[in-house]
């Protein structure tokens, strides 16, 4: 994870030598928000995989002499088929039409979200697929 983590600060980098640059040249203080926000997202991603990476196992991508052989096996698990994704997209844009028709249908979208999200979460503790 130490190619990953030197990637992003080396975009966080490029974007604050970027900011200062276009803070200079256009006098924006839109553009140059939305450029120091970039620097803040790319260093904290750097930062937060490379101290991620430093508690992990090596994994057999970061070692150059590693073989193909060495990343088979299970990956983990991933479902197969799920409602609830439709049901929180929907509950989502409920809720935000209802910033411009009133507040009332952004209550019931708010109810919507999170009874889909906890559907979601809980999706495979009960039922066919339960571990």
């Amino acid at each position: 994870m130490k190619v990953e983590g030197w990637l992003f600060l080396g975009c966080g980098v490029f974007f604050a030598g970027a900011d200062v640059v276009y803070w200079y040249t256009s006098y924006d203080p839109t553009g140059t928000t939305a450029l120091a926000l970039a620097v803040g997202l790319a260093l904290l991603t750097g930062f937060y995989v490379l101290f991620t990476g430093r508690r992990l196992p090596p994994r057999p991508e970061d070692n150059p002499e590693g073989e193909i052989i060495e990343g088979t096996g299970e990956i983990g698990f991933f479902s197969p088929r799920s409602w609830w994704p439709l049901f929180l997209g929907f509950s989502g844009a409920v809720m935000f039409v209802g910033v411009a028709f009133g507040w009332w249908l952004v209550l019931i979208g708010l109810l919507m979200v999170l009874l889909s999200s906890i559907g979601f979460v809980f999706e495979y503790y009960r039922g066919l697929f339960s571990h």
